[in-house]
């Protein structure tokens, strides 16, 4: 099948996506490896777009949700592609603005009463004081909508007003939109990849992320961690804790509406209660590396390219099928 793998330079984008120029490779190379005639597109503008659309490619894998523009804002690929009845791989633009937009997720699970840490938005200078804030000390401070950890560190964590302050301007200088401060939870970090396949039975591979302990004594899952690949993935041994773990991802997947696949996020308070956190719905591919592939490794033994044959399952169905190209069965 002629696929093509679009991408876009993607350096400077603090947005979620299958990774670098090189991690794209790493999914072309198992694309090709099942004998489908695959290409990598790095699209720049919506010329680069147009000249996709007039070759007709069976199916897109969009390994980032947009291109940026300078004139006209971003356009998202799978909004841009539907128009045009082209097959893509996972979800629409409709579902992706959970993944780009952490408060959104967080407030539609919680309308459907699926457990999220409490958070408010805030912006420099809202709150004066610690009486004033809507929800207490600890706080942990982070970008809206900024992925891979960007924007994380121990300044995250913070614990009085002028502290909150600091990180509030940082935040807000560097990303120009308001911040999201969440209840601060001291317990255990999950990650679970969740593929579904044509029967509609999911892959759910939940792991364990223990990030190294910083010099204030916190694990924070920051940037910096995430590029030195410091922390630790591990297997969840403690069946009862696996099955929370899994039931809430389970129950945020399909309350968002994710289609194909989709990471999900969890963590717990100190005593094992365990929040959704946030939903990555193109999540990193870097082979070795990234937690989705890893964690369908350590969960279940799923060799990288199985992990992409599967990742692809839905897109090529819908591209072979009588189905309109970007046909979706929600159930939200």
């Amino acid at each position: 099948m002629n696929i093509e793998l679009i991408t876009t330079p993607n350096g400077d984008l603090k947005e979620s996506g299958f990774g670098s120029l090189a991690a794209c490779r790493n999914v072309l190379d198992a694309i090709q490896s099942f004998g489908h005639d695959a290409v990598l597109t790095v699209c720049e503008t919506r010329e680069d777009l147009e000249e996709v659309v007039k070759r007709k490619p069976a199916l897109l894998a969009l390994a980032v949700k947009y291109i940026p523009t300078e004139t006209k804002g971003n356009i998202w690929l799978t909004e841009y592609f539907a128009q045009r009845g082209i097959s893509f791989t996972g979800s629409s633009r409709e579902i992706l603005k959970f993944d780009s937009n952490k408060v959104l997720a967080k407030s539609h699970l919680k309308n459907k009463g699926i457990k999220t840490a409490n958070y408010f938005l805030t912006v420099p200078r809202q709150f004066q004081n610690e009486k004033d804030l809507p929800t207490p000390f600890p706080l942990f401070l982070k970008p809206l909508d900024a992925a891979n950890g960007n924007g994380v560190d121990d300044l995250s964590h913070v614990d009085n007003i002028i502290d909150y302050e600091h990180k509030v301007v940082s935040l807000f200088k560097t990303y120009k939109q308001p911040t999201l401060a969440e209840e601060y939870l001291d317990g255990r970090e999950f990650t679970v990849a969740i593929i579904k396949k044509l029967d509609n039975s999911l892959i759910v591979s939940a792991i364990e992320i223990v990030p190294p302990t910083s010099a204030k004594g916190l694990k924070i899952l920051g940037a910096q961690t995430k590029k030195d690949d410091s922390e630790t993935l591990l297997k969840i041994d403690d069946l009862q804790l696996k099955s929370e773990v899994t039931r809430l991802a389970i129950q945020a997947f399909n309350a968002l509406g994710v289609r194909d696949f989709g990471r999900i996020d969890i963590k717990a308070n100190a005593d094992g209660e365990c929040f959704f956190l946030e939903a990555n719905l193109v999540p990193g591919m870097t082979y070795g590396s990234s937690y989705f592939p890893r964690a369908c490794e350590i969960a279940h033994g799923l060799r990288y390219t199985q992990v992409i044959e599967h990742v692809i399952s839905g897109g090529l169905a819908r591209a072979t099928s009588a189905l309109p190209p970007n046909n979706v069965n929600y159930q939200v």
